[in-house]
């Protein structure tokens, strides 16, 4: 049950049909701000062969997840569906199942995207997750624009379990580079995904 990370099922179905997410009605369009530094990170000097286009999670809840994810993180949706399973080449819920599949991406259009999908009928049951991480399981990551606001934010969401709030958090540079530090607190999420909401902090 706690494999979550399932970023390869479905892409190649339904890459076609996922769409760019749309601005909010009456939103003026605005350019996007510069992607955080990496200091000692230099651009590939040819294409890799692989993209890491997506984590795709199993939830309890779909409206829960989206409260976090969509609403107080900040990814948009681009694709909400719901597909018949097989149980098989996504060994998840009965053969014939059926699932709601939500897909939000952040700032790339093609990568670092976040699933949701929940099987509604029938439901896969669910007791208490884990408190702590064993092999197998995921930290996610996110890198965010004010991390201290909206680790306070997600203080407010159902299902949440905090093991560590906003503080600084200081890491050596690359290659003898200046010191890397981020502002960022952690938590499981509503199905037991460990969370580091960051911010590579430049002053």
């Amino acid at each position: 049950m706690r494999r979550l990370l399932m970023g390869a099922a479905l892409a190649a179905s339904l890459a076609a049909c996922a769409r760019a997410a749309d601005a909010p009605q009456g939103a003026s369009a605005a350019p996007a701000p510069a992607a955080p530094a990496a200091p000692g990170v230099e651009a590939p000097k040819m294409r890799l062969p692989t993209d890491v286009r997506r984590a795709t999670i199993i939830v309890r809840d779909m409206e829960k997840s989206l409260a976090l994810y969509r609403d107080v993180i900040g990814l948009a949706v681009n694709y909400d569906t719901v597909v018949e399973t097989s149980g098989v080449a996504l060994p998840a819920g009965e053969p014939g199942a059926k699932a709601r599949l939500v897909l939000l991406n952040a700032n790339d259009p093609w990568v670092g995207w976040i699933g949701l999908m929940q099987w509604i009928d029938p439901p896969i049951p669910a007791g208490d997750y884990s408190k702590r991480l064993g092999p197998g399981d995921v930290v996610l990551i996110l890198n965010t624009d004010d991390a201290a606001r909206r680790c306070e934010m997600v203080k407010g969401l159902a299902g949440i379990t905090f093991t560590a709030d906003a503080r600084l958090q200081v890491y050596p540079g690359r290659n003898g580079g200046p010191d890397i530090r981020v502002m960022g607190c952690n938590f499981f999420d509503p199905d037991g995904v460990l969370i580091e909401l960051n911010q590579i902090l430049t002053e």
